[in-house]
């Protein structure tokens, strides 16, 4: 699998004149490959990075990438390798079959909430990567001179196969970049994110926050 993915990131890249326009494919399977790919230059890309960010966008706050909503396994042709379907999907314009698909007037899902295949191997990690903090703190110094401060802190990730998970952090768990700066001198201080990392497949880092 790890030989052919930077082959198949740079093809993302180039000519877009074979990729269908962005609705024609179910758009996690494009978030995906851009994001492995460290969010290349393209309309599908940027297409695929403003759906990320806005299903983290206040209110509901969703996952940026449901993985269970890409058929990598639904093919006439037999097994592929996770990355190489995904490739079918997105960039040659490979149309999803629709006879391997449940009937269903809700939202492609073709597992309950995590991947169709699996995903465990490391090159995948890219996906296990992703942190969402739901970020609420403030503070003020009361008529006494105490000092009085509260924050509720959420961390969403993601499992083994992709599926997603949320739980309670700590303000001490948010990432350095995002823009939480807690005065120290307890002056009155609000701040109210969702603080979005991630690492690409070659591991470089990025990072998005939506302030409300």
């Amino acid at each position: 699998m790890k030989p052919h993915l930077p082959a198949l990131l740079l093809s993302l890249g180039l000519s877009t004149a074979a990729v269908l326009p962005a609705a024609a494919y179910p758009v996690d399977c494009a978030i995906l490959l851009c994001l492995a790919g460290g969010w290349p230059a393209s309309a599908e890309c940027a297409h695929a990075r403003a759906v990320f960010i806005r299903r983290i966008t206040p209110w509901p706050i969703e996952p940026p990438l449901q993985i269970w909503n890409c058929p990598m396994r639904a093919s006439f042709h037999g097994e592929a390798k996770p990355i190489e379907r995904l490739f079918d999907i997105v960039v040659r314009g490979e149309p999803v079959p629709l006879i391997s698909i449940p009937e269903t007037p809700l939202a492609l899902k073709l597992v309950q909430d995590r991947a169709d295949v699996d995903i465990s191997d490391p090159a995948f990690d890219f996906v296990r990567s992703i942190r969402v903090f739901e970020i609420t703190y403030q503070q003020r110094r009361n008529r006494d001179g105490d000092c009085n401060s509260w924050g509720s802190v959420y961390m969403g990730t993601y499992g083994a196969q992709g599926d997603y998970s949320r739980r309670r952090s700590s303000v001490s768990a948010v990432p350095a970049a995002s823009d939480l700066a807690v005065p120290a001198d307890c002056r009155d201080y609000r701040h109210r994110s969702v603080f979005v990392e991630w690492r690409d497949y070659e591991g470089s880092y990025g990072h998005e926050e939506v302030h409300y």
